[in-house]
């Protein structure tokens, strides 16, 4: 068994431990692509999903869309709402709604954070990616807020003149 130095923790790990410390076992499954042009994240948190088995292995698999789905905070817990999961091929009886409502695992002060956020105007729990990270499914939450159509015209705007001169730099050299 090779073994390595982790240096920040001053430990002599195997090398499969000081990976997951240093967190190269993370595998993205979806992406939230027009969570960032639709608004403006302000703060983002890690949570974990409370799935069934059969939700799980759809996941893996890649069967999960996040596009249209947002999180609420009902009775002090937090539910994402519209998250579409395929239904497991292999699954058959113990398959559940792909639509259905699905609980967020949150400590108590981050579902505070979360409302103190939530109470004010124009804020909404959005999805911006969900990954796999030492064999546990797992979901980047934003704190965000809506822009309005002049500001993604200025985010275009914005990229557009980056592109132009990352082309005039490169045709340069």
């Amino acid at each position: 068994m090779t073994a390595l130095f982790a240096g920040q923790i001053g430990l002599i790990l195997p090398v499969k431990q000081v990976c997951l410390l240093m967190g190269d076992d993370v595998r993205v499954i979806a992406r939230n692509k027009k969570a960032r042009h639709d608004y403006f994240v302000e703060d983002t948190l890690e949570a974990g999903i409370e799935l069934a088995g059969t939700e799980v292995k759809s996941i893996r698999g890649g069967k999960v869309n996040i596009k249209d789905s947002f999180a609420r905070i009902e009775n002090g817990e937090v539910f994402l709402h519209n998250m579409h999961i395929s239904p497991y091929e292999k699954g058959n009886i113990y398959n559940k709604d792909p639509l259905r409502t699905r609980r967020l695992l949150l400590n108590k002060r981050e579902i505070r954070k979360l409302i103190g956020y939530i109470q004010q105007k124009g804020y909404a729990l959005i999805p911006l990616s969900v990954y796999i990270t030492r064999g546990l499914v797992k979901i980047e939450l934003a704190v965000a807020k809506g822009k309005k159509v002049y500001d993604k015209r200025e985010d275009i705007a914005r990229k557009d003149a980056q592109r132009r001169i990352e082309r005039a730099l490169k045709e340069r050299y």
